[in-house]
């Protein structure tokens, strides 16, 4: 029995020390150990490569590294039957609603507009709306959406959330299944994106969807925040909206090609934040000891927690 570790991209032997650390006598390895492949149980992964799954016929979970799964489920050669578990923390989740605060109260402090104006050494005392009188709009209502939702209605602010199914907070105005996305977006002057990535919300941020959000609140214009997954947006969209005003604003965490291209727009577009996806990450320490603790439990017969429906897609 033992698990192995299959990253792309991050630092393998210092995973590699976390997760001995936390599980004593249980075997971990690399790829570059020489083991039979008979005995793996388990595989960590991020960014496997098409044949990181090929002959192991034992395995009794696949472990992701991130929160969010969609490239892991299109792998090609994924094997069927064999649980996928997604990794949920608390700190991720912390620094998550990090982000989306301070994108929301970022832009209704119309924060954009007051760097274009020191930029130009222009003095306008246009006083920006309360927190009251803003309604943020949070597309997904996971773990990360009903943690920042919660947040943002201590704040002050109006908080609508969308999702596939009705999710009951304290504060939040419910919106559930597509036919209630139209009343959702028109009801909304700060989009916030923490959608999973299926086959349905791909797109999803395009000039279609932003064009009904409402207009008359926030001075400006209204704004959309993703910090979710970059296959959610149309960036032509984007920065088309951002151009004639349709949008206001912009913060952007996720891109559909990463690193952001040097001849994209978006890097000079005076009301579009950019940040190199870091809004949350997944930290060693607390990731080798969450994962340990599960394969531990399953190895002694308890159930795998946070199980991905492939079906759904998250």
């Amino acid at each position: 029995m033992a698990l192995l570790l299959h990253l792309a991209d991050v630092n393998e032997h210092a995973w590699a020390e976390r997760f001995r650390s936390a599980l004593g006598n249980y075997p971990v390895l690399l790829r570059s150990d020489s083991y039979d492949p008979d005995d793996i149980r388990y595989i960590f992964a991020w960014k496997p490569s098409d044949d990181a799954f090929d002959g192991f016929n034992h395995l009794k979970a696949v472990l992701s590294l991130g929160a969010g799964v969609d490239a892991l489920l299109q792998h090609p050669r994924l094997p069927e039957g064999v649980p996928i578990v997604r990794f949920v923390d608390d700190e991720l989740t912390q620094c998550m609603s990090d982000y989306v605060i301070a994108s929301v109260t970022m832009h209704q402090r119309l924060f954009s507009r007051y760097a274009a104006h020191q930029k130009a050494r222009i003095w306008s005392q246009l006083y920006p709306p309360p927190a009251t009188a803003i309604s943020v709009g949070i597309m997904g209502m996971g773990q990360l959406g009903v943690d920042a939702a919660r947040k943002l209605v201590m704040l002050g602010f109006k908080v609508n959330g969308w999702s596939r199914t009705e999710k009951h907070v304290d504060g939040v105005t419910r919106y559930a299944g597509d036919e209630t996305f139209d009343a959702f977006l028109g009801a909304t002057d700060i989009l916030v994106n923490l959608l999973p990535l299926t086959a349905d919300t791909r797109g999803i941020l395009n000039y279609a969807t932003f064009k009904k959000l409402r207009r008359g609140t926030l001075i400006g214009g209204p704004v959309v925040v993703n910090a979710a997954r970059g296959g959610h947006q149309k960036e032509a969209d984007i920065i088309k909206a951002l151009e004639d005003g349709t949008l206001s604003a912009a913060s952007l965490d996720v891109f559909e090609t990463e690193p952001l291209p040097k001849d994209s727009p978006l890097w000079t577009l005076e009301n579009c934040f950019v940040t190199p996806h870091i809004a949350a990450i997944s930290s060693e320490r607390n990731g080798a000891r969450y994962f340990s603790q599960m394969l531990l439990d399953h190895e002694a017969g308890k159930p795998l927690r946070n199980v991905v429906d492939r079906e759904r897609g998250y």
